[in-house]
């Protein structure tokens, strides 16, 4: 079963190197190199031979690592193919790093991080450099990113796409520090060509439209969209408009259809029909319900739209083992968005304050840490009340 796992992995790890390989290169066809790709086994690493059993490691690269006290055994732990590379460029990355701001602990720290840095030429890097500073305030920015996020920054791949799509999200209106979260935690959407992002936002506008959303507000909820989830840029325009159609034949109204769109913040663009009918068809039996009230529970709880059957499944479970009725999910079927984990510590921590949640209702349980912080700071200041002064307002901040 590991051994399975691991083949799985390979298999991922390289069917995502190629996507952005063909989005760099369309004319890279996936289906053409896989068969031979997939009778052997091993784990690709760019265009880096992996073979650790008859190299020796780079002489040279170590003496330069050395020199910059790299830790080398962590590099050997995790990715000592790195090592073995006829050619490396640890003093001229280095180098560049110093010059950005980098003092020696940092650069130290850098490449411990992201080993395969010394593999990429100057001249990459310092295209990829000239493409954040489009986006970062300075260079103590630029630099401070890169030690956090180390391998965001030397992925150099589809230079001119990440380029372009850095001037189109500044065009769209995002704000750099939005840009500068994007390139760090989604890189995979700088990727692609800027048509197919311009092409999704395209298709976005105009549905927004059609649903009755107004040209004033049009802007403002694009942006917040992308800002909440730009993993929606990775979808196909086709994909977008099949979801927001089976939604409008399941009676959906426009309105409610925008409502769910605000609610679900751009999660619904990454379903697709098939899942969604079955969560659906789901919840409909198991509470019980018509057409119009699963629906209504549908824009209560986007949850039941959006999970798959089998989380829908582990988390109800998880609460009926807490002796919580169906009835009582029914009237507040937004605690299906917390995990079964988040739920039980809550329900643990009301019932340390005598409070009974299979009695009552369960909004207690729901929202945010932070709503749960307050709601469960409100409970223990009644419980806390003075007997003798029973009248005493209570100092609650709403």
């Amino acid at each position: 079963m590991m051994l399975r796992g691991i083949a799985q992995g390979a298999k991922d790890t390289f069917t995502l190197l190629l996507m952005r390989s063909q989005s760099c290169n369309p004319g890279l066809k996936f289906s053409s190199v896989w068969p031979d790709i997939a009778n052997r086994s091993f784990l690709i690493h760019s265009s880096y031979t992996t073979d650790t059993t008859s190299r020796e490691e780079n002489k040279k690269t170590l003496e330069n690592l050395y020199s910059l006290s790299v830790d080398i055994t962590k590099i050997r732990r995790v990715k000592e193919w790195v090592l073995l590379q006829d050619v490396a460029y640890v003093e001229e990355i280095a180098g560049i790093l110093q010059e950005m701001g980098a003092d020696a602990t940092t650069v130290a720290n850098i490449i411990e991080r992201c080993p395969e840095a010394i593999l990429h030429t100057p001249a990459e890097i310092n295209s990829q450099r000239a493409l954040w500073q489009l986006v970062c305030q300075n260079e103590k920015q630029l630099i401070k990113l890169i030690e956090q996020f180390p391998e965001s920054f030397f992925t150099t791949e589809c230079q001119q796409n990440q380029k372009a799509n850095i001037l189109f999200f500044q065009e769209l209106g995002l704000k750099n520090n939005i840009i500068t979260r994007f390139l760090t935690s989604a890189t995979n959407i700088f990727y692609n060509p800027v048509e197919k992002n311009k092409n999704v936002i395209e298709t976005l506008q105009r549905n927004y439209l059609n649903l009755g959303g107004s040209e004033a507000n049009m802007k403002i909820w694009i942006l917040k969209l992308l800002s909440q989830n730009p993993f929606i840029l990775l979808n196909t325009s086709a994909a977008i408009q099949d979801n927001l159609e089976f939604l409008q034949k399941n009676d959906f109204t426009d309105q409610e259809v925008l409502q769910l769109l605000s609610k679900l913040k751009g999660f619904i663009f990454q379903l697709n029909s098939a899942t969604m009918e079955k969560s659906m068809l789901f919840s409909k039996n198991i509470f019980k319900c018509s057409d119009q009230e699963l629906k209504q529970l549908v824009l209560k709880c986007p949850a039941l739209l959006y999970y798959p059957v089998p989380v829908l499944e582990e988390r109800l479970e998880g609460l009926l083992k807490e002796g919580i009725s169906i009835a009582q999910i029914r009237d507040t079927p937004m605690v299906l968005e917390l995990t079964t984990q988040i739920v039980q510590y809550r329900i643990r921590k009301l019932s340390a304050l005598g409070y009974d949640i299979k009695s009552g209702n369960l909004e207690s349980l729901n929202g945010t840490k932070k709503d749960f912080e307050i709601t469960y700071g409100k409970i223990q200041s009644k419980k806390e009340r003075p007997i003798f002064n029973p009248v005493a307002p209570l100092q609650i901040e709403d």
